[in-house]
C-alpha cells in the first residue's frame, strides 16, 4: 500500500508543482485583483489569489472559508465592504496549505479563526504562523463535526478521513444547500496529495465517500481551485479515485515500478474531461 500512495504522490507532480508555484506571493507591484461569483443572495466566491474563498453574510456578521496566498487577505477584507457592511466575525480553514491559510495574518485579532484539529497542528509548523507570533492560528478546533449557529446562520464543519492531507474539511452552510470542499476536490484532476502533511492517495477515495454518505442536503460543491461543482460530480470524483488506487495496485502486481507505471498512465474514458 506504500507504493501505491507513492505513486499517487508520482502521479499528482505535475500538479503538485502548479500548487507550489500557485503559493508563491505575486511582485509586490502587481495587482491584487479578486474575480466575485454571487452564488445565493448571501453567498460569494472570490477567485484568485490562491484557493477559492467563500463569503457567507450572516445576519450579524461574516463568515469567511480560506485567506488565499500571503498578501491577499486585506484584498479579502476589502472585497467584502464592497459586498457588506457586516464585519468579518469568523474565518474557516478548510486544510493546512499556504494558499489557503496565509491571509489569515492580516485578519483582526478578534476574528475567530476554525479548523479541524490535524489543520491547526500543521498550520503552527508554517513559517508564516511562526513570524506572526501565532496570529492568524486557529482558535477553535474540531475532530469529526461541529456546528455552528442556527437556523439560516448555521454552518457545520465536517471531517471523514485522510485524502489531501490529514485535516481536509467540509464546509455545509445546510439553508443554501451548498458546501466548500477545499482541495480534498480541487477540481476535476488526479489528486494532489500532501504526505508530509498525512494526506493519503490510498484514502482520499473512501473520506470522500464518508463525505457522499454522511452529508445530506447539498446540492452545489465548491472546490478548491475550479468551478463550482455538482453533488454527483463529488461522487464521480470519489468513483474515479477508487480506480486509480485500483488501477495502481494492479500496477504493482505486475511487477511496474511506480516510474513506471505514472509515465503509461491514462484517465479511464468514462472521465473524460
Amino acid at each position: 500500500m506504500k507504493r501505491v500512495l507513492v505513486l499517487g504522490v508520482l502521479l499528482a507532480v505535475g500538479s503538485l508543482s502548479v500548487l507550489a508555484a500557485g503559493i508563491q506571493q505575486p511582485a509586490a507591484q502587481a495587482p491584487k485583483v479578486i474575480d466575485v461569483e454571487k452564488l445565493k443572495d448571501n453567498l460569494f466566491l472570490l477567485k484568485g489569489g490562491g484557493g477559492n474563498t467563500a463569503v457567507f453574510v450572516g445576519a450579524t456578521g461574516v463568515t469567511v472559508v480560506d485567506a488565499k496566498n500571503p498578501g491577499w487577505g486585506q484584498p479579502i477584507l476589502d472585497k467584502i465592504k464592497e459586498l457588506t457592511p457586516k464585519p468579518v466575525v469568523r474565518l474557516i480553514n478548510t486544510h493546512t496549505h499556504g494558499d489557503h491559510v496565509s491571509g489569515n495574518v492580516e485578519f483582526a485579532a478578534n476574528v475567530e479563526v476554525v479548523a479541524q484539529e490535524n489543520t491547526k497542528a500543521n498550520m503552527e509548523k508554517m513559517e508564516i504562523f511562526k513570524t506572526s507570533g501565532g496570529r492568524g492560528l486557529p482558535k477553535q478546533t474540531f475532530k469529526d463535526k461541529l456546528t455552528i449557529g442556527a437556523g439560516a446562520e448555521q454552518v457545520d464543519l465536517y471531517y471523514f478521513g485522510r485524502g489531501h492531507t490529514n485535516g481536509d474539511a467540509f464546509v455545509v452552510f445546510p439553508a443554501l444547500r451548498t458546501a466548500h470542499a477545499g482541495d480534498i476536490f480541487s477540481g476535476k484532476n488526479l489528486p494532489l496529495i500532501d504526505a508530509a502533511n498525512g494526506g493519503s492517495a490510498v484514502s482520499i477515495a473512501e473520506s470522500l465517500q464518508k463525505a457522499l454518505d454522511g452529508i445530506k442536503g447539498v446540492d452545489s460543491v465548491i472546490t478548491g481551485h475550479s468551478t463550482v461543482m455538482t453533488w454527483a460530480e463529488l461522487a464521480e470524483y470519489a468513483a474515479f479515485n477508487r480506480d486509480v488506487v485500483a488501477w495502481g495496485q494492479a500496477q504493482k502486481k505486475a511487477g511496474k515500478t511506480a516510474e513506471q507505471a505514472a509515465a503509461a498512465f491514462k484517465a479511464p474514458e468514462k472521465y473524460k474531461g
